[in-house]
């Protein structure tokens, strides 16, 4: 059968089968893309900037209707309330989240605070390579612009280190701190004081800004496309096949050919019968 199958009008067979099972399973992977594209767009409502203290309340859970606010608030910094945070990426390279605590101004207070009688919330101000690089935050009254984020969950049986803390999260910050909290935290866009730049981006030096743009909806899965692609696969396989059994068809014409030409030339080799010998069914006449 290889025989048959490197004849030039089957490798020329071949390479047209592996062209269009190739078209096929392009095919297929669009489909595939589209299957898993999201059907919702980002919206834009979440990039209009809304205060702080009208879009969250402290105390309650973090509703999912407001992640990704681009929100404003008015507060101050305290410097013994800073955290670094390990393995966080910046153009592919790993680092530290710098995450302030920002005691906002006009906040509700929540009942049984203590003695601070203050709310706060977690900041992540910028991204370091190098710990020694995080300066103190900004003093004075602090104008600040972010996108607000859930509270991440910390990372169990994990010890940070002193000034370290496993993730952004709230449950763990307010221990650390010994405040009463937001339930989420803000990754800053621009810092101001008295009108003056005083955020990361500002700074140009080894502190680096976040740059957190809105998280895309989640994905959802359209059968139908998901179907059409699996279903370019099997042509694909089945383009193939048809080469494949073209292939056999030939050989299998070639072995009945082959035999029918042994049987005619055996036909040719067998004596001819003499007219004069009685056939075997006929008694010999004796005289």
């Amino acid at each position: 059968m290889l025989k048959t199958a490197l004849k030039p009008r089957w490798i020329a067979g071949l390479v047209f089968a592996i062209v269009v099972s190739g078209v096929f399973v392009l095919l297929s992977q669009w489909q595939f893309g589209r299957s898993t594209q999201p059907e919702v767009t980002v919206s834009t409502t979440t990039e209009e900037p809304k205060p702080l203290t009208t879009v969250l309340r402290p105390g309650n859970f973090f509703p999912g209707s407001v992640a990704d606010q681009i929100i404003t608030a008015t507060g101050s910094y305290d410097p013994q309330k800073q955290v670094l945070v390990p393995g966080r990426l910046n153009d592919g390279a790993k680092g530290f989240w710098i995450v302030s605590a920002l005691a906002v101004k006009d906040a509700p207070v929540l009942t049984g605070a203590g003695a601070s009688s203050q709310t706060w919330i977690p900041v992540a101000r910028g991204w370091v390579a190098d710990p020694a690089d995080a300066d103190a935050p900004p003093s004075g009254t602090i104008e600040l612009t972010g996108r607000l984020l859930p509270s991440e969950a910390p990372v169990p049986g994990t010890d940070a280190g002193p000034g370290r803390a496993s993730a952004v999260s709230v449950a763990e910050l307010i221990n650390i701190w010994e405040v009463s909290s937001y339930p989420g935290f803000v990754a800053a866009g621009s810092e101001t004081s008295g009108g003056s730049d005083v955020s990361a981006a500002a700074a140009g030096g080894a502190i680096k800004p976040l740059n957190v743009g809105p998280q895309p909806p989640a994905g959802k899965v359209n059968w139908l496309n998901l179907f059409y692609a699996a279903e370019w696969v099997v042509f694909a396989g089945f383009a193939l096949f048809i080469w494949w059994r073209l292939v056999k068809d030939d050989y299998r014409r070639g072995l009945e050919d082959a035999l029918d030409e042994e049987q005619e030339a055996a036909a040719r080799r067998l004596p001819e019968p003499d007219p004069n010998e009685p056939h075997p069914s006929e008694p010999k006449v004796q005289s």
